[in-house]
């Protein structure tokens, strides 16, 4: 079974009215670029040498990006504005469309906040975590119900 880009004219509206209403659009990547970037995906590596995390952003720039670290809370947010225009012989259609997301993670204590590393390429956002030794060890105990 093959997937068939269907182009949906409907009969009651005219064709002019109908170019509104068609989801040729939801095929193309523009469409998932504007429409799905809400929670990026996100992938975390541990090693033991740092943590990897690999965000998935296509159609930024690292201009678009705002990356921060505040009480223990790695903030990663972006914002993008995409404005279109088309002339053609008796009218003008103007398109203005504005995406953000943001993701928040709690930092483990051994990360070494000041070394944290940023890299987007290829529409992925790579961060690179340094850890370091914790000095206090955490050993799990028990607590009893009354």
């Amino acid at each position: 079974m093959s997937l068939i880009k269907f182009k949906n004219r409907l009969p009651w509206f005219s064709s002019e009215l109908s170019n509104f209403l068609d989801t040729d659009d939801f095929f193309s990547d523009e469409f998932w670029a504007k429409h799905v970037m809400n929670k990026p995906a996100l992938n975390i590596k541990e090693t033991e040498e740092a943590f990897d995390l690999e965000v998935a952003a296509p159609g930024l720039s690292k201009e678009d990006f705002n990356i921060s670290i505040d009480d223990g809370y790695l903030n990663i947010s972006a914002e993008k504005t995409l404005e279109k225009e088309e002339q053609e012989d008796n009218f003008t259609r103007k398109e203005f469309n504005f995406n953000s997301f943001k993701r928040s993670l709690l930092l483990p204590k051994n990360v070494i906040e000041e070394e944290v590393k940023a890299h987007y390429e290829d529409g992925i956002l790579r961060l690179v975590l340094q850890k370091k030794e914790v000095d206090q060890k955490y050993t799990p105990r028990k607590i009893a119900v009354s």
